[in-house]
């Protein structure tokens, strides 16, 4: 069974609004890694997949862009996409499929699908899956930054009860951000 991977960059305080986060190359290397090694299908909702399409198809053709930059973004284009999304008409990539069913069946029903994990990211759908239980794995890289504003993490979770993770790996970015990963224990 495929797990579902939450990963999302947040600062000190939880903010996770992307403006107030610093992507350097070595966290991009981290994040194309991420891509390229444990998933092979990335689950959005409509606002994140419209921060990530056409933004990053368009950095691996821009010849200013870095090695890093162009990594990543061959990385993200490669991989299918399913996005969640009520007004979404069309998707802008061959590799986007757009649903508009039941979050958790087509979840669970994705779960069971062959294949590497499921990568979600963005705040509302993760946000969803967290309180239905079906995140296995949490991401998270914390930057050395107090946003002081924006949008937090977790901020409209309601939970049954409090969820217990299992710290299983932490690394130190030369930046100074910290990637953390977790299992749902």
């Amino acid at each position: 069974m495929r797990n579902v991977i939450y990963a999302i960059n947040i600062t000190l305080d939880g903010c996770c609004d992307h403006t107030k986060q610093v992507a350097d190359d070595e966290l991009l290397e981290h994040y194309a890694r991420l891509l390229r090694d444990d998933a092979d299908l990335l689950v959005y909702g409509r606002k994140t997949y419209q921060l990530m399409v056409p933004y990053w198809p368009d950095v691996a053709k821009d010849p200013s862009s870095t090695k890093a930059d162009v990594e990543f973004s061959r990385a993200f284009v490669s991989k299918k996409k399913v996005v969640f999304s009520r007004s979404l008409d069309s998707a802008e990539d061959g590799n986007t499929r757009i649903v508009r069913t039941d979050l958790r069946d087509e979840i669970l029903k994705l779960k069971q699908e062959s294949g590497k994990n499921i990568l979600v990211g963005g705040v509302d759908i993760p946000s969803q899956l967290v309180e239905l239980g079906l995140v296995d794995e949490y991401r998270f890289v914390v930057g050395p930054i107090i946003g002081g504003e924006g949008r937090r993490l977790f901020e409209a979770v309601n939970l049954p009860e409090k969820r217990r993770l299992k710290l299983v790996e932490s690394k130190t970015l030369k930046s100074g951000c910290v990637a953390l990963r977790y299992l749902k224990q």
